[in-house]
């Protein structure tokens, strides 16, 4: 209540006291009542006072309780998490006594697997000093048995020798051309002929074999060659190959002696260029190439070094194109395009005229070709051309060797000793070069029989050679000591 309700109920209480009171004592007492009034009135206001105060701070006491009991509340909540984690550290604590027993047991059983362990190394120890003992007798007989089994060991791991195989068969399969005059050539008539025949002849008679009757000679196309060869249906490779860097690494095959150094150049149809009188002047001449040759890469490289254009024709045949006229021009090795041009001008089966341009535009050396890693008899294939080499190098022929100065080292070398050819198991004779100059003669001698008439005398010379087709004189296939690029390594 306020100041004024209090005053009016202490006048009234006051009034309600003196009534019967009259006259100047009861002025007094009203005088002295309104003084204790007022007095009481101020108490009441100081009261009043610390009332209003005592308030303000029960608003404070409240304030701060609230306070306490969010706190008290966020205490309650931490308490809980953290008996939450003491339940988990107990569960793990039980899990590592748990692991801990574990272990216990099994360090007991570790103790006794060691234990056994040790008797066992004991049982070994004693099972190796036996093994020695044993070992020491094993060791007198291997040593015994090493040198014997060693030697069986090398022969049953090395290939089996070409040459071992030929001997066994009784013949050998000699992969040719059967359609190239001079180098490969089939006549109904007379049979095979050619330089690369009288190569296969040659290596036959050195070998022992007769080179009438013991020969196969299988076709060996350009794009089956290499894959006789590999397969062992042919023994050896003499048909107008090419020796280069990628058929040398790249496939089954060991190059031997090169027998023909050749080149390629172009055979033209002059009815459609008759002022060709160069391959400079083919720009925009259709070519027929033989597929599966060196041919088609050496005349795009021709023809892109001199900035002119041309339409490749491809064949498998490529001379019967040409003939046909399904090209303008024809590019292959020298001694093909001479062979063709020479056939077709004999049974007049081309009616226009042709020319071979005079540009030889590629190192084609023709060689021999064995398997790879089959080292003895590639050795003879190259040493039987060296042989007829050196025989016309020494002038000795197939109508004198048997008659020649033996008391040469040279020659005698030459006509009586194997020089080391052949296997264990198959060594050649040593007159096996007396085999191959009865069967062929010399290198002057087959080339004469291939290219000219047959007369040469096999000592005097390219220049003594006539009726060639292609003439040896002058070019690289002459001896060395006629400029050329024909020569045999020492035979000794």
């Amino acid at each position: 209540m306020n100041g004024k309700t209090t005053t009016l109920i202490f006048l009234l209480v006051s009034s309600a006291t003196l009534a019967g009171c009259t006259g100047e004592d009861n002025l007094d007492t009203i005088t002295e009542l309104e003084q204790d009034a007022l007095v009481q009135n101020e108490r009441i206001e100081a009261l009043n006072l610390t009332v209003l105060s005592m308030q303000g701070m029960m608003l404070e006491l409240n304030e701060t309780i609230l306070s306490l009991n969010g706190q008290n509340t966020a205490l309650d909540e931490q308490i809980l998490t953290y008996l939450s984690d003491i339940e988990d550290l107990n569960y793990q604590i039980n899990q590592y006594l748990d692991q801990i027993s574990e272990l216990d047991e099994l360090n007991l059983s570790k103790t006794e697997i060691i234990n056994q362990l040790n008797e066992n190394i004991t049982s070994f120890n004693e099972l190796i000093t036996q093994l020695d003992s044993q070992i020491l007798i094993l060791d007198t007989q291997i040593d015994a048995a090493y040198d014997e089994g060693r030697a069986q060991g090398i022969i049953d791991a090395a290939p089996v020798s070409t040459l071992d195989t030929i001997i066994d068969r009784g013949t050998m399969k000699c992969g040719v051309k059967d359609s190239q005059y001079g180098m490969g050539y089939f006549d109904p008539d007379t049979g095979y002929s050619g330089l690369d025949i009288s190569y296969c002849q040659a290596v036959a008679a050195a070998i022992g074999l007769d080179p009438m009757t013991d020969i196969e000679y299988i076709l060996a196309a350009g794009y089956n060659r290499f894959e006789l060869l590999a397969d062992g249906t042919i023994d050896v490779l003499i048909r107008t190959t090419t020796w280069t860097t990628t058929r040398d690494a790249q496939l089954d095959a060991d190059f031997g002696a090169i027998n023909f150094y050749d080149g390629q150049s172009i055979l033209v149809n002059k009815d459609v260029f008759p002022n060709a009188d160069s391959a400079l002047d083919l720009d925009g001449a259709s070519i027929c190439v033989a597929i599966g040759s060196t041919s088609a890469g050496n005349i795009a490289d021709y023809f892109a070094t001199n900035g002119m254009s041309y339409q490749e024709v491809e064949a498998w045949n490529d001379g019967p194109a040409f003939a046909d006229e399904q090209c303008d021009a024809l590019t292959g090795d020298l001694s093909s395009l001479v062979s063709m041009k020479w056939m077709y001008e004999q049974d007049d089966s081309v009616e226009f005229e042709m020319a071979i341009m005079p540009e030889v535009i590629s190192k084609e050396p023709l060689a021999s070709v064995t398997r790879d890693y089959d080292t003895e008899w590639n050795e003879i294939i190259s040493w039987v051309w060296y042989g007829m080499v050196t025989a016309e190098e020494l002038g000795i022929t197939s109508t004198n060797y048997m008659n020649a100065d033996t008391s040469n080292p040279s020659v005698d070398r030459l006509l009586n000793q194997n020089l080391g050819l052949g296997t264990q198991s198959n060594p050649l004779p040593a007159n096996w070069m007396q085999s191959v100059l009865s069967a062929v003669g010399n290198y002057g001698e087959i080339y004469d029989n291939a290219f000219c008439d047959g007369t040469y005398d096999g000592y005097s010379g390219s220049n003594s050679m006539t009726n060639c087709l292609m003439s040896r004189s002058g070019t690289l296939n002459a001896l060395v000591s006629e400029g050329g690029l024909q020569y045999a390594p020492p035979m000794r």
